[in-house]
């Protein structure tokens, strides 16, 4: 939200602004709260990636929880410069990551193993072409809502499936972060004329950030704990300092 402020990098260049005032807290940061708010993203990214790398889980977790981060590096570049190219490392990354889930996803039913990555990959790629080059708005808000709702039928049949009741209640949380985060973001969007006359700005995106990484982390989880259900290695959910779940594993000596 432009105020005049002056700023180290110039005039705003992204398509959007959010319902924060710029350069309030610092020269460097257009958007401070949207800014920081990213952290526990890379926080709990990298708690799940220590879990995925220490108990040995499937690549795809490990480059699951890379991409997590990535989107949040991302967005932290793109909410402290409000630069069109920064925006652009912040969208792409987004369209990557459902890519990836979709992979997880549906690829342990799909029996021609080399077709789906290399297709997701090369939609990606011409994706990430297209993004560069083409203004997207509403088309990309579409396209990155229709690749989410193509996840939900298989995160429901995971969790039909699934009896453990602290595996349920990981996707529980899940859907409760997803509909908390998008009604802050709808805030934030719809209603920013009326908040900016607040006195107190309740930061409706910065908090879509921060029940993001959550969201992320808790489908993260449950995904690993219906994975390693798959594969045989008695899962059971446990808490990290008595409050973030990861899922701990038992592989055969075999494997």
């Amino acid at each position: 939200m432009a105020d005049g402020q002056s700023s180290f990098w110039g005039p705003v260049t992204s398509t959007h602004e959010w319902c924060e005032g710029n350069y309030i807290h610092s020269s460097y940061i257009a958007e401070f709260f949207n800014t920081i708010s990213n952290i526990p993203c890379i926080i709990l990214a990298l708690i799940g990636l220590f879990n995925a790398l220490r108990q040995r889980f499937e690549k795809r977790f490990s480059v699951l929880h890379l991409s997590n981060m990535i989107l949040a590096i991302g967005s932290v570049l793109y909410h402290s410069t409000l630069q069109r190219l920064q925006q652009q490392g912040d969208e792409t990354p987004m369209v990557w990551e459902m890519l990836l889930y979709i992979y997880i996803l549906y690829s342990p039913d799909w029996h021609y193993r080399s077709t789906m990555p290399t297709f997701l990959f090369l939609y990606g790629a011409v994706f990430a072409v297209a993004h560069s080059q083409l203004l997207f708005d509403i088309g990309f808000k579409v396209h990155y809502a229709l690749l989410c709702l193509l996840c939900i039928p298989r995160m429901y049949k995971y969790y039909i499936h699934t009896e453990d009741k602290s595996a349920k209640r990981l996707a529980k949380f899940y859907v409760a972060t997803l509909l908390l985060g998008s009604l802050c973001w709808l805030v934030d969007r719809l209603l920013c004329e009326h908040i900016s006359n607040w006195p107190i700005n309740p930061q409706g995106h910065a908090l879509w950030h921060a029940l993001m990484g959550f969201n992320s982390y808790y489908a993260n989880t449950f995904l690993m704990y219906c994975r390693a259900q798959q594969r045989g290695w008695n899962p059971k959910v446990r808490h990290f300092l008595g409050f973030f779940p990861y899922v701990k594993i038992q592989k055969p000596k075999a494997q």
